[in-house]
């Protein structure tokens, strides 16, 4: 019975890529010392693999940005506008690859970033392909099969993972209209034979294909596509080990279309669907291998052995052992690096502790696994055994997870609690009367940078180093200069700018009950972009209000409004490692109580817009057209719920990025948030085409600049995507704003933007006085 893993975290257990992306990109460091960061990581990835004991180890699984972003520029999938950053500036593959990424904003040459999006029902985000029709394809990047030699030479003979044909081709979009991407197959798959016969070429084994399109709701066309390209591959190079992995759901109706396709091995999560293996038992070919995602590679808590290998053997009873392997779900890449890195009682206290496992846990817990199979089992791997029996039984029964007073409010939760007093229109009436707000208001989504020093006063200050007090004078000081620089330039709506904040959930994660926290959990974001999630190991709820003082102080400063900063119940949830012994609705309508407290406080303190971010409502929902209805049921009242405790006077917003909103626009709309803000700078107002057939009631700000790229854009490029949303939906319901928060920007280029955006609002409102006069 053979062991795999299908992904490793690529950050490093110190976040050393993170590190090194930045310091080249500033121009700090040199690309030769960013590509031996990567070999470091690489070499690490596979060695400590190797030590676990995973039989087939996976390569190409590296990135320094982007694995869909990797296979655009292995098949020259390059859109034309980056064209002269190789040929003008005689750059790198990697720069032109960070262009690409980033956009590119020197030399004379002034060019947007590709669209960025969510990773299926991640938060990880991908960069969108760009297709067009009849688009040729070539192999103009050999990564992947230079990371497959660069292992052999170590002596691992790895797995290099490539993302599947139809799936790359589903993930992108089509630049022009009149064609169908999956149409491009047949351009496309010359390219993925050579590379499938250049790898053989140097004797591999095994390559997985991620084709997670196949646990979607496909078209009779996507499915002939999964057949054409699969038999053409097998007809190419038919002595190759093919291995499809899906995840993130079952294969349910593709299940006869994924076990038909001419590969040796097929992966299956039985993470998130335990129930398809009998189904997969019942129809997989004689000649077929079953990988058994049975370790969860999307959450945290340690895997209950006595289930999984209840899985594992009801498998080998059919199949036999040499027909199953032992996986993770997925790619490890949504878990943090390494468990005995927490070292720190304090902030994650030793039983708690004892429920988790992460990455390098992760592995062990496959190999071990695989052991337990054995008939000849030893001693101490049978106490292996009984310590992860002890460990799930200890977690069901702690008092730590418990407490019945919140368990009692959410019985008691009531349809009207989740109900504004009146309807939009009455509440616009009294908000405009009483916000006296611009034509065109102009506002951002929240943070402003989080310099160095800043983060150095918080490291400082959790060290002891400063006092609780010489800490909230920094604070206070460095607030009150971002609000009269936001007087001083003109923006409208003011925020506080955050800087009391480390992350827009782990902030809250840290004032509310029923979460702990890791010192090293970094996971990927996007780009060089981490995250360190909460993990939610209980019941939620609210000691006391977590936001107000320093909203309310920056309201002291300045007589235009200041909004409250919020993050949503869906949110929270959806960026946290979610406890996994009740249903995630009784989890986040929890959280939504806590918001509504604070709200309601907010609201007493003075504050009359309050903004409550929920970027991954879209991100949750489910991957299956069945199973959406009653997520978006759920999730659109645990966000009323947050939001209905206050007057008509008080406006709500909401933010949303990176996201398709087409199939759940009316969901969006049933929010009743006051203002959403929205992002679609980088699809250059594409994402309003889900308006366009839908009179959005309520107001709002679609993004007017790409803040995850360091390029700053000039007001004319803002009114005229400005003008492209007045196409769409009325003038006075328009706000301008950026895409998103701006933490993760430079001061210079924060205040060049947004100065163009007030700009741009200004010459907005005089084209509009111009028309009524006309």
């Amino acid at each position: 019975m053979l062991t795999h893993n299908l992904g490793y975290p690529r950050i490093g257990s110190h976040r050393e890529l993170k590190k090194a992306s930045e310091l080249y990109w500033s121009g700090k460091s040199t690309l030769k010392n960013l590509l031996q960061v990567g070999r470091n990581i690489r070499h690490d990835n596979w060695m400590l693999q190797k030590q676990a004991g995973i039989d087939l180890i996976p390569s190409n699984d590296f990135s320094f940005y982007d694995q869909v972003l990797d296979m655009s520029l292995t098949v020259g999938a390059i859109p034309e506008r980056y064209h002269d950053v190789m040929v003008k500036q005689n750059s790198s593959e990697l720069d032109l690859y960070f262009a690409m990424a980033r956009g590119y904003q020197k030399h004379g040459l002034d060019i947007i970033a590709m669209e960025m999006t969510k990773w299926f029902d991640t938060n990880y985000h991908y960069i969108v392909p760009e297709f067009r029709r009849d688009q040729q394809f070539k192999l103009f990047s050999t990564k992947v099969i230079d990371e497959f030699y660069e292992a052999k030479q170590l002596g691992i003979v790895t797995k290099p993972v490539l993302l599947g044909p139809v799936s790359y081709l589903l993930l992108g979009k089509e630049k022009e209209k009149g064609f169908d991407r999956i149409d491009l197959l047949k351009n496309l798959l010359p390219v993925y034979i050579e590379i499938v016969k250049r790898l053989d070429a140097l004797d591999v084994q095994w390559i997985q294909f991620d084709e997670p399109f196949l646990a979607l709701d496909l078209s009779e066309k996507e499915k002939r596509a999964f057949t054409y390209a699969y038999s053409e591959i097998k007809r190419e190079v038919p002595h190759v080990k093919t291995m499809i992995a899906t995840y993130f759901e079952g294969l349910r109706s593709n299940a006869s279309l994924a076990v038909s396709l001419p590969v040796c091995a097929l992966h299956i999560d039985l993470a998130r669907d335990p129930a398809q293996l009998d189904t997969l038992l019942g129809m997989l070919p004689e000649k077929m291998t079953l990988s058994l995602g049975v370790v969860d590679g999307r959450n945290i808590w340690k895997n209950n052995f006595t289930a999984s290998l209840a899985l594992i053997g009801k498998a080998t009873a059919k199949l036999g052992a040499q027909r199953v392997m032992i996986a993770p779900s997925c790619s490890l890449l949504h878990s943090p690096c390494d468990l005995a890195l927490e070292t720190n009682e304090a902030v994650l206290r030793p039983e708690i502790k004892n429920w988790m496992a992460f990455a390098r846990q992760k592995l062990d817990e496959v190999a071990t696994l695989r052991l337990l199979t054995s008939s000849e089992t030893s001693g101490a791997v049978s106490d292996l055994l009984d310590a992860n029996r002890k460990a799930v039984e200890d977690r069901k029964t702690s008092p730590l997870i418990h407490d019945a007073a919140v368990k009692q409010r959410v019985k008691g939760i009531k349809d009207a609690d989740a109900q504004r007093k009146n309807i939009f229109a009455a509440r616009k009436t009294e908000q405009r009367r009483s916000l006296n707000l611009p034509l065109f208001p102009t506002t951002t989504i929240g943070s402003f940078p989080q310099t160095a020093e800043v983060r150095s006063w918080r490291a400082r200050w959790k060290k002891g180093e400063l006092t609780q007090a010489e800490y909230d004078t920094l604070i206070r000081e460095e607030t009150e200069k971002a609000v009269r620089w936001q007087e001083d330039t003109g923006i409208d709506v003011l925020v506080h700018g955050e800087f009391e904040r480390n992350d827009m959930v782990e902030y809250f994660g840290e004032r509310l009950k029923g979460f702990v926290f890791s010192a090293n959990g970094w996971v990927q974001s996007y780009g060089s972009r981490c995250v360190k999630p909460p993990i939610i190991f209980g019941d939620v709820s609210r000691p006391e209000p977590m936001t107000v003082t320093w909203s309310a102080y920056a309201q002291s400063l300045t007589k235009k409004h200041v909004k409250g900063m919020l993050t949503g119940p869906v949110t929270i949830l959806q960026w946290s490692f979610v406890r996994d012994d009740q249903p995630r609705e009784q989890t986040t309508l929890q959280i939504a109580l806590a918001i509504r407290d604070e709200v309601c406080d907010l609201e007493k303190a003075g504050i009359r817009i309050i903004q409550i971010d929920e970027p991954a409502i879209r991100e949750g929902l489910p991957l299956r057209l069945v199973d959406r209805a009653s997520y978006l049921d759920w999730a659109v009242k645990a966000f009323r719920l947050s939001a209905s405790g206050v007057s008509d006077s008080t406006q709500i917003h909401t933010h949303m990025c990176y996201s398709e909103f087409n199939d759940i626009i009316q969901h969006i709309a049933d929010m009743d948030a006051d203002v959403i803000t929205i992002e679609c700078s980088r699809s250059q107002m594409e994402l309003l085409d889900a308006f366009s057939g839908f009179r959005y009631p309520n107001e709002i700000g679609p993004g007017v600049y790409d803040i995850h790229s360091p390029r700053v854009p000039s007001r004319e490029e803002m009114v005229n995507l400005m003008n492209k949303a007045k196409a769409v939906i009325p003038s006075d319901q328009l706000w301008i704003n950026p895409d998103c928060g701006l933490k993760t920007r430079h001061w210079d280029e924060t205040k060049k933007a947004l100065t163009e955006m007030v700009e741009a609002a200004k010459k907005l409102r005089a084209s509009e006085k111009e028309s009524v006069v006309l």
